[in-house]
């Protein structure tokens, strides 16, 4: 049976988890990697074999996409409306790619980082405490 993340006991260098996030490795060791796919969270670290059920990063990523990418996207073309006046196929012509291309890359650097920070501050699901 695995253990949760926040009761890990194995020993390893500590690992800066921004850098890992960013990266995409693993939140214990900083090798193996985090994703099987491009979102995708790997069962397992090939270097430490860390279980990863732990990494539950929910919505977080897209809402920060959506507010971090929104306010670029939206403030550029407004200024760019504004400015220059362009036609309204060439704002489709530019917004468009650059919202799904920024979206794209910021959801697995976000996602990569949440969890990473799950994992480096033993966070876990909030459970009220009863008496038994």
């Amino acid at each position: 049976m695995t253990q949760p993340a926040h009761e890990d006991q194995a020993h390893w260098p500590p690992v800066e988890p921004i850098s890992a996030g960013l990266r995409g490795r693993c939140p214990r060791c900083g090798e193996g990697r985090l994703f099987s796919g491009f979102l995708t969270v790997a069962p397992r670290c090939g270097s430490c074999r860390l279980d990863y059920s732990f990494a539950d990063a929910g919505d977080g990523p897209a809402v920060f996409v959506i507010l971090i990418i929104g306010f670029i996207v939206v403030g550029l073309a407004l200024w760019m409306e504004v400015t220059l006046n362009p036609s309204l196929w060439v704002h489709f012509l530019l917004w468009i790619p650059l919202t799904l291309v920024l979206s794209l890359t910021a959801l697995r650097l976000i996602k990569g980082v949440l969890i990473t920070l799950q994992y480096s501050n033993k966070a876990a699901e909030g459970r009220l405490d009863r008496p038994q």
